[in-house]
């Protein structure tokens, strides 16, 4: 999930917070986002990705947390770099076995 550079992640949280505050006093939560998007000066619907995502970081719903995204995302990188190096690696086997087998050939 990318978060907007425009709103600090001070903000965010705060938004959040006063949805889940909001709750009782408009008829859905969405009612809610709206409102409070438009104070905060961004959408519904980014506040509402927001919200599900402040949802679950607190295990009210299912899905993995931030902590979790980011130990995803790190891990994955992680891959991506000992694939990269495996296929240098053996890029590199082949090339030594292929001039040993040229060294053994010329004797």
């Amino acid at each position: 999930m990318r978060k907007s550079p425009k709103f600090s992640p001070e903000v965010i949280e705060r938004a959040v917070r006063m949805v889940f505050d909001a709750k009782d006093q408009y008829a859905s939560q969405w009612a809610a986002i709206e409102s409070i998007a438009s104070k905060i000066g961004c959408s519904g619907e980014t506040l509402r990705k927001w919200v599900r995502q402040g949802e679950r970081d607190s295990g009210v719903r299912a899905g993995p947390t931030t902590a979790e995204q980011q130990r995803i995302r790190e891990l994955e990188r992680e891959v991506r770099e000992l694939r990269k190096t495996n296929e240098i690696l053996k890029l590199a086997s082949a090339y030594f076995a292929q001039a040993e087998l040229d060294r053994h050939h010329k004797r």
